[in-house]
């Protein structure tokens, strides 16, 4: 992987329509990877718009959602794109769907989690299940970054982030 310490890794996370999940660990791996993750999220099919309950548990969270958008995943296969690090799917749909090619032959996982906003309940339940997804990513997330990924190999790496996503 040619890492080193003082590395940036940039990092996609996919979900079929990049308004909830994928919004989430975006932001999460910003503020917690402090300068040393790069972090981006897109979409197979993107809904156009990050869902409301998404936006409020950033901010319940403490964490900062400027900027953050619903994107399509040909963005990051264009020209000039990022070369990427690593790409994480979070849902099972995106999981099974064919990638586009990916700049930088990105390490890929997936961390799977259910989707919040197909939740149906009253608002208080439905902040719970958009908190709770937002912990499980935090979790796989901060295990991501405790990795000494500067003097573990490719292999090493790979085993690593797929065995978080099954936690």
């Amino acid at each position: 992987m040619n890492a080193t310490a003082d590395k940036v890794y940039n990092v996609l996370f996919i979900c079929t329509h990049n308004s909830a999940r994928s919004i989430l660990a975006e932001a999460l791996l910003n503020h917690l990877g402090r300068g040393h993750f790069l972090a981006h999220s897109a979409g197979s099919q993107p809904g156009g718009s990050v869902h409301p309950r998404a936006l409020a548990t950033l901010e319940r969270m403490h964490i900062a959602a400027d900027g953050l958008r619903s994107k399509d995943w040909a963005e990051f296969a264009q020209p000039g794109a990022p070369a990427l690090d690593f790409v994480f799917t979070v849902c099972d749909n995106a999981a099974g769907e064919t990638c586009p090619v990916w700049p930088g032959q990105p390490m890929t996982a997936h961390w799977g989690v259910p989707d919040p906003a197909l939740f149906k309940g009253g608002d208080e339940e439905t902040a719970r299940v958009f908190w709770d997804t937002a912990i499980v990513l935090k979790r796989r997330i901060e295990l991501m970054l405790a990795l000494p990924l500067a003097s573990l190999d490719r292999l090493a790496i790979q085993r690593e982030i797929t065995a978080i996503g099954q936690q």
